[in-house]
């Protein structure tokens, strides 16, 4: 069905091809020879237009032009007593050399241009290791909403269940994302520090690959993006558009059925331009998005938080159930996010660029709690806020020669609560880690844990709170130098360095009552283990640093990137270094032993990374690339600082702590690939590659003696993925305006056991657990992406197709003593098919654009998650067991009480449906 109408404003009448620069360039390079004699033509100019980049030809006819942005240029080519040509759709990607060679006549020499259709190239003949980019143009006209939607159309990308990217059988954790050349990686657990929105967007490339040395701290992969800046001309656009869910699958998602075609929400704008009275000296772009949606996820409110269950312990039959809620529906997974961009482009001298970038986005959501279905208010609230501000200046010291400089701040403020901290008055109020609590305290709709219980584990809570609360903020300092200059035709020398300093700070607790009365809700002090804190002066400070020197090297038919890359991590924290007794903070510990002993500051840590990729041709049209390349990244800072101050004793429980003194983890690259032009619209690309993963982050278990134990991180996992990926693109032209990309990804992932207890160590005994290797929870056997397209002039249709084997996990025998290895099985096949079309046309010297998307068209029913005894999420062994049967009986007799059947039909198992 039809989901999203928009009406696309822009914003005057003519669109200018603006020039768009950002934080990393291409380049372009070619040969200019004399039509009639063929012979290479020195001193003939090269000009970008509209920008003040150029070269002039050497004696062989070669020129070479860098520093150039992203985006697509026109190219003017003119030489005193030549025809001048003009070669039009030029595109440059980052990391790229575009070769545009031409020929130009000295014969009836006019005043007209002649003007060629620049043809991008199908196949890259400096392609050292994989990687897509996809610009601005293409984003517009595919059925994505999102950069994670982007990047699942690539080959070799996957999902797990959740939604968190895989690159090439790797955790999410392991894809740096970059926006201009720096980093916004959030340091606690390496996510996005903050969101951008895909009208703000002018290139996104992914290096799946070998990647350069210039890129670090990261085992799986790259995603580099380039915002957009503003042009000599005034551009805008202005859209809105709203839809619902729609589905058949009543049976599944509740009030689904209940249609509200304002369910959904989007709104956008950019504008962009120079800045009047400046003389072309500033110019500006800002971006910005909203987006509201109430899910598809919904409870019913029977009961509010207050209510309760009364169970006679003495009398089975006795339960009475408190429901006071009004019954109404809500939103149990609804989401708001605000982002935008602005950026302001100061260009003092021909030769020096300086851009001022600002990135911001703030987002809140909650998350669908199937135990909570009929208390749908018990739901957590998340709040996260993330900015970037940057200066980048860019100077060409020569045309050969040019530098970056860049300083920059990240920030990101992470909130999840119920209910927020209140005033004395009552008033909610913004709190942060290590604010502190003077004068507030925790709301008094706080209830204590006795309303968390219910007649059998079979059935729903019937009041009650989540009381646990959790707030992160990092603040990031950073700035970096990379200079590149050509120093031949044959070699282009980039070098550069990077520092960074981090404040991680960290508060959480479980807002508790008094166990005797339930007076008053409270926060437990820090001393305690309900509560962790590390902020202001006990903020964690950790501090990195990286260089790097990389020799592009480009014969005609022999390319070659050559690079080695230098890290240095320092935590700047203790960790535990006696195995017996990890914490000095241990009530239990024993007398005899010296506390002073059991901690010690965390040592620096160093890397070398050598990197290495060829590409050489094997015919016109087929090229093979090989490379190499060893690749660190620190696990997330979050599990270096696990409970810094080693609280909890060994006599009551199984404490966690973190490790200030993990080392790098570690992957070894290697891949090979052909690329071949079949025809000139038609091009597939195959590779094969291998990665050798070791010291990834794991969670150990240490017995000390009897029932005491302890789990620590450590570096132990390892792995190898495996796999091929093949792409096959056929490009719409002028003579058929239909494409097509195709693509294909097999691979084996595999690893140790992620258990806790898969590395497990009695000291007593000397006993270990055996190192047993698994297929990791992401791992997808074979993946299939197509993307198909059509159209005219004025209209556009774009089918995106999904099609994976299903995920691995672990199956059970209900009810046997059987022990299955883990990941041995797999969940049904996943398949999505998503549609875009649109109309565009001009009324009153706008141009308008209407169109609808569509995603999931086929409302397919896709199990993320399932039941471990029957490999799917439609039904489970479970209600055959005789407390499914007992609950069953309850319903049948006490209001309030739901069956097993409803308990174990959770609609959070399935993907989205159709939207």
């Amino acid at each position: 069905m039809i989901k999203k109408l928009l009406c696309s404003i822009f914003l005057f009448a003519h669109i200018f091809s603006s020039i768009l620069f950002a934080g990393t360039t291409g380049k372009i390079s070619g040969k200019i020879i004399d039509a009639e004699s063929k012979e290479p033509l020195p001193g003939v100019n090269v000009v970008v237009e509209g920008t003040s980049l150029g070269a002039a030809t050497d004696i062989n006819g070669f020129y070479m032009i860098n520093n150039i942005p992203p985006g697509t240029y026109v190219l003017n080519i003119t030489a005193v007593g030549y025809q001048k040509k003009q070669i039009v759709n030029v595109k440059i990607a980052v990391d790229f050399t575009t070769k545009i060679d031409a020929e130009i006549s000295s014969q009836a020499i006019t005043t007209q241009t002649v003007v060629i259709e620049a043809k991008t190239p199908l196949i890259r003949t400096d392609l050292t290791s994989s990687q897509t980019t996809v610009d601005a143009s293409q984003i517009e006209t595919l059925p994505v909403e999102s950069v994670t939607q982007i990047l699942t159309l690539q080959a070799g990308i996957t999902q797990g269940a959740g939604g968190e990217l895989h690159i090439r059988g790797g955790r999410s954790n392991e894809i740096q994302y970059t926006v201009n050349g720096i980093s916004i990686a959030n340091p606690f657990d390496f996510t996005k520090t903050v969101q951008i929105a895909t009208n703000a967007i002018q290139e996104l490339s992914v290096v799946s690959g070998t990647f350069n040395a210039e890129y670090g701290n990261a085992l799986s992969g790259i995603v580099n993006t380039v915002t957009k800046e503003g042009g000599e001309k005034f551009k805008g656009h202005v859209s809105f558009y709203t839809g619902d869910f729609v589905s058949s699958r009543d049976d599944i998602f509740d009030n689904i059925d209940d249609f509200n075609p304002f369910s959904d929400r989007v709104s956008e704008f950019t504008l962009g331009g120079p800045i009047p009275f400046s003389d072309r000296m500033l110019s500006f772009f800002v971006s910005g998005r909203l987006d509201e949606s109430e899910g598809y996820l919904y409870g019913k409110k029977e009961h509010t938080i207050y209510d309760s269950v009364y169970i006679n312990n003495n009398d089975p039959n006795d339960i009475r159930v408190s429901s006071t809620g009004d019954g109404n529906w809500l939103a149990m997974n609804p989401s708001r996010e605000i982002s935008g961009t602005a950026k302001i482009t100061f260009k003092p001298i021909t030769a020096m660029k300086i851009n001022f970038d600002v990135l911001y986005s703030k987002g809140w959501s909650k998350g669908y709690s199937h135990d909570f279905k009929y208390v749908p208010e018990s739901n957590y609230n998340y709040y996260e806020e993330g900015q970037m501000y940057s200066i980048e200046l860019r100077h060409a010291i020569d045309q050969k020669t040019f530098y970056t400089l860049r300083g920059f701040y990240n920030f990101n403020d992470y909130k999840q609560f119920q209910f927020p901290l209140v005033d004395a008055s009552g008033n909610a109020v913004d709190y942060y880690a290590g604010k502190g609590f003077n004068g507030l305290y925790p709301s008094s709709d706080y209830q204590p844990d006795h309303k968390l219980v219910r007649p059998t584990t079979y059935t729903f809570y019937f009041g009650g709170t989540r009381n646990y609360q959790a707030y992160e903020r990092t603040n990031t300092f950073g700035g970096k130098l990379d200079f590149t200059s050509q120093l031949s035709n044959n070699h282009e020398l980039k070098f550069g360095l990077e520092g960074k300093t981090h404040k991680l700070e960290l508060e959480s607790f479980t807002v508790l009552r008094d166990s005797v009365r339930y007076l008053k809700p409270y926060i437990p002090p820090t001393t305690t283990a309900y509560h962790d804190l590390y902020a202001g002066d006990n903020a964690k400070k950790p501090v990195e640093f990286s260089a790097y020197i990389q020799d592009k090297i480009e014969y005609e038919n022999f390319i070659m990137n050559l690079g080695v890359r230098y890290d240095y991590f320092y935590s700047k924290a203790k960790y535990s270094v006696n195995t017996t007794y990890p914490s000095p903070n241990d009530p239990s510990l024993p007398t005899y032993v010296d506390k002073s002993t059991l901690l010690t500051e965390a040592t620096a840590k160093h890397q070398i990374s050598p990197r290495l990729g060829i590409s050489f041709p094997i015919t016109d049209r087929g090229i093979i690339h090989f490379s190499y390349g060893h690749f660190f990244q620190m696990p997330p800072f979050q599990y270096l600082y696990t409970n810094p101050e080693f609280k909890s004793s060994l006599s009551s429980g199984d404490p966690l702590y973190g490790n200030a003194n993990l080392n790098p983890e570690k992957t070894v690259t290697y891949e090979l690939g052909l690329q071949q032009q079949l025809m000139d619209d038609l091009a597939f690309n195959i590779t094969g590659y291998f990665k050798d993963v070791k010291d990834l982050l794991a969670t150990q278990t240490i017995r000390v003696s009897g029932e005491k134990t302890y789990q620590k991180y450590v570096n132990k996992d390892y792995g190898n993925i495996k796999g091929v990926t093949f792409s096959l693109t056929k490009r719409r032209t002028q003579e058929s305006n239909f494409g097509v990309t195709l693509d294909y990804t097999f691979q084996v992932s595999e690893g140790n056991d992620v258990d806790a207890d898969a590395f497990f160590i009695d000291l007593s005994s000397g006993r270990q657990s055996e190192k047993v290797v698994i297929f990791l929870p992401w791992d997808q056997s074979h993946n299939l992406n197509s993307t198909v397209s059509f159209g005219g002039e004025s209209w556009n249709v774009s089918l995106v197709g999904r099609i994976g084997t299903g995920l691995p996990y672990t199956p059970t025998n209900t009810g046997k003593q059987v022990s299955l290895r883990t990941n041995s099985d797999r969940k049904p096949i996943q398949t999505k098919v998503d549609l875009f079309a649109e109309k565009s046309f001009t009324m009153f010297d706008l141009d308008l654009v209407i169109f609808f998307k569509v995603f999931n068209l086929f409302d397919t029913l896709n199990e993320r998650y399932v039941y471990e005894d029957t490999g799917r999420a439609t039904y489970t062994l479970q209600l055959m067991e005789g407390g499914a049967k007992s609950n069953n009986e309850l319903a049948a007799k006490i209001p309030g009480i739901h069956t097993s059947e409803e308990y174990f039909r959770i609609p959070s198992y399935y993907s989205a449906p159709r939207e």
